[in-house]
């Protein structure tokens, strides 16, 4: 069979018919197929590629046709048309097998479809030939203008970087097909940033193409622009920016805006001290501004330091300054970049400077003493008012104020206002052989401005303290020692001190050169040695010797003391050792201190037991005042002011409540003497109450009104209590006597004394008027 195949061509090409035959489409594409159809064996066929401009706006577009050299027009053949896009995007006449499109195609969406076509016989609605695949391509046309992929565009290039330097690379992409002609070819081009920028057509490579300086400007925006079909007219095209940005080099040196700076600083300016501040300005920015200050000059008295956050140069003080001496000063600054590139030291050469004026302001300045410190010397023993030594201020200021001294915090020297310095006592080495003094000097007319000095003064040694024994000896010598035994080494010190070495000198006294039962012998070394100078010591006639030892030291005058030697005999046994002695001493001794110490313990034990019983006994006396007038202890108080007298002053006591019998005591004769009647009151005092309970209470209440601070200043405490029964004396109270002794003669009063007068007086009277 021969098949027929209308090719249409694209841009409005009228349409080309061709006829082949199956064998010959078979043979075009190297295929090969076998088709049955109406029970004769057909030839294979393929139907070959149809094309279709896309975006193409006709309805019904007319795609091509397919036709079955079978078919011979009597319109018994039915086409069909299967796959993806079928009856959907294309169509088929069922009759003609013309192929058409029914809705706009879009290249960029999808370029091929894959179609397959069916031939039928529509009276016996069998397939004539067998399904047959064929695609239908979208053909490319210049739809899509250029885009730019990687926006927005930015790019730092470093400043004064030379002509050609890459800056950046721009791409753009068309959507087109890039294999039908030239609707995806590109083309660059630079719309903004001549003269500094150029672009390379091809490639999109963006370069330096002038030098640019940062300080001036430091960014720019370029423009690009991307056309396709090479530029050609027709072309598409697409645009971005790019933001290119300067990097700062150090192409600048700091410089200071002003070339002269005044400055001030106060003489009592510590080192140490800011007076003031410079600045100089770099165009640059980050590392590449960073400064140091320095001094040309090298002074001695300034320094510039400099302040890292600020990159302002700091003026410190280096040494003190003096306005008398200097004031004012020149100094000559200079600044230079930190971080400097060898290849950009062309623009460092030279540093730029200003020049700094310092004005030194005067102030009031303490006075000044000449020496940092002062050493006198004095030899010990010298008598008040003594000189020591002098010391020297000035006052630094030019007004030249008169200085006065003082010493502090001493009561053993004191100055005067020419700065000499006495002593107020005398002075022992021994005690203490330095003083450490300050002296302080005062403007008369600013006491404001003080300084200290230090003073030393040392206290030289004067030979006057006699050496003496090192220690106490405690010496033995046993009953039966030989003579020429040694019992003891004895050894001396000194207080003083002494330029050589002291050298002490040992003998007996002269009360013990004669007789001496004992020698000295000096081993010339500071030591001595005690020798027997008999044989035998009895302990009980002589337990104890006295041995004078004379001492004399090696001063200038040489000193000379007595010491005694205390020489205990000693009965050691068969031992013949003193150590039994010692022994013992040491054990009584011990002894006697431990009794000594039980002793101390027990009594500030018992203090304190006092002093608890003596505050508990106040504590209850004050918690319960007077408790009697709770109680009923039939006793009266009576406050009056004049001294009373007789039975009167007891009419409201009722002395019946206070005796539990009555007993009625011996009268004595009338012609007893005063000492008889002292003898019986003490007798009656010393006699007990028949109830100890009254005799307690009543001395309680008389030592509470004697003794308690807080007890009222009642002018009189009478008390009453019965004397008790059996008293060898009789009664000498006044109660009852108008009973008992109205017939008694009391004339004997007389004779008692003045104390007694006013009882004469009242009872001889009576006595005589009732007679």
């Amino acid at each position: 069979m021969n098949y027929c195949l209308l090719l249409p061509f694209m841009l409005g090409i009228p349409l080309l018919c061709s006829c082949f035959t199956a064998t010959e489409i078979s043979q075009t594409k190297k295929v090969k197929h076998t088709v049955h159809s109406h029970s004769r064996a057909k030839r294979g066929w393929m139907w070959n590629q149809f094309f279709v401009p896309e975006e193409m706006n006709k309805t019904n577009y007319h795609i091509g046709q397919l036709r079955s050299d079978l078919d011979n027009g009597n319109n018994s053949f039915q086409y069909r048309l299967l796959g993806a896009g079928a009856e959907r995007i294309f169509v088929i006449d069922e009759r003609t097998g013309d192929i058409y499109a029914v809705q706009k195609l879009d290249r960029e969406e999808q370029s091929l479809y894959t179609l397959r076509a069916q031939v039928i016989d529509s009276s016996t609605g069998k397939a004539v030939e067998p399904e047959s695949e064929f695609v239908i391509r979208v053909s490319d046309i210049n739809d899509n203008e250029p885009k730019f992929l990687d926006e927005p565009y930015e790019a730092i290039v470093p400043e004064m970087s030379p002509e050609g330097t890459l800056v950046i690379q721009v791409t753009a992409n068309d959507a087109d097909d890039p294999s039908s002609g030239n609707n995806a070819r590109l083309l660059y081009s630079l719309l903004q940033g001549q003269p500094y920028f150029s672009i390379e057509p091809t490639t999109g490579v963006i370069r330096i193409s002038s030098k640019m300086d940062r300080e001036l400007q430091d960014e720019y925006w370029v423009i690009i622009q991307a056309k396709d079909m090479i530029g050609q007219p027709g072309a598409l095209s697409g645009t971005t920016s790019v933001l290119i940005k300067l990097s700062d080099v150090n192409d600048n040196k700091p410089i200071f805006k002003e070339s002269l700076y005044r400055l001030t600083v106060s003489e009592s300016a510590p080192t140490g001290t800011s007076i003031g501040k410079i600045m100089a300005y770099d165009n640059d920015i980050g590392e590449n501004a960073e400064m140091d200050y320095s001094i040309e000059d090298d002074s001695q008295t300034f320094d510039i330091i400099t302040n890292n956050e600020t990159q302002e140069g700091i003026v410190i003080l280096k040494k003190k300054v003096d306005f008398e001496h200097q004031n004012d000063y020149r100094i000559r600054a200079r600044v230079r970049n930190r971080h400097v590139d060898e290849r950009l030291m062309k623009y460092h050469v030279e540093a730029s400077t200003t020049l700094i004026k310092v004005q030194v302001e005067d102030e009031d300045e303490p006075p000044v003493f000449l020496l940092p410190y002062y050493l006198f010397e004095i030899f010990e023993g010298r008598p008040h008012g003594s000189f020591v030594g002098m010391v020297s201020a000035t006052d630094p200021d030019q007004k030249n104020s008169p200085i006065r001294y003082s010493i502090t915090r001493s009561k053993l020297f004191s100055t005067d206002d020419n700065g000499t310095i006495i002593t107020t006592s005398v002075l022992d080495r021994e005690i203490s052989a330095w003083y450490n003094l300050s002296v302080t000097a005062t403007e008369k007319y600013n006491a404001q401005q003080i300084s200290a000095v230090p003073v030393y003064v040392q206290v030289l040694n004067v030979n006057d303290h006699a050496p003496e024994f090192s220690e106490y000896y405690d010496t033995y010598v046993c009953e039966n020692a030989g003579s020429g035994q040694s019992i003891q080494t004895i050894s001396a010190v000194d207080r003083d001190e002494s330029i050589e070495d002291h050298h002490f000198y040992f003998n007996l006294s002269v009360e013990d050169t004669k007789n001496s039962s004992f020698i000295v012998i000096d081993n010339q070394d500071n030591t001595a040695v005690i020798l027997t100078n008999r044989t035998g010591f009895s302990l009980q006639e002589e337990p104890v010797f006295y041995l004078l030892v004379l001492i004399a030291d090696n001063g200038i005058p040489s000193l000379t003391s007595t010491n005694t030697l205390t020489i205990q005999v000693c009965d050691c046994e068969d031992y013949g050792s003193t150590e039994i002695c010692r022994n013992k001493s040491r054990m009584l001794s011990m002894g006697f201190r431990t009794e000594v110490t039980l002793a101390i313990l027990i009594s500030v034990m018992i203090i304190f037991g006092f002093i608890f019983l003596i505050l508990g006994l106040k504590q209850r006396r004050k918690q319960t005042l007077f408790p009697e007038k709770g109680e009923d202890f039939r006793e009266n108080i009576f406050r009056y002011d004049d001294e009373g007298g007789g039975e009167e002053d007891t009419e409201a006591f009722d002395i019946v409540e206070l005796r539990s019998s009555t007993i009625v005591r011996e009268r004595k004769a009338r012609n007893s003497a005063a000492a008889e009647i002292r003898s019986l009151y003490r007798q009656s005092l010393q006699v007990g109450p028949d109830s100890a309970i009254f005799r307690k209470f009543i001395l309680e209440k008389l030592e509470e009104a004697n003794t308690d601070p807080c007890a009222p200043p009642f002018d009189s405490l009478q008390t009453y209590a019965f004397e008790g029964s059996g008293s060898s004396a009789g009664s000498l109270s006044s109660l009852g006597s108008a009973a008992s002794d109205q017939d008694e003669y009391y004339d004997y009063l007389n004779e008692l004394g003045p104390r007694f007068k006013r009882l004469a007086c009242m009872f001889g009277s009576a006595t005589q008027a009732n007679n």
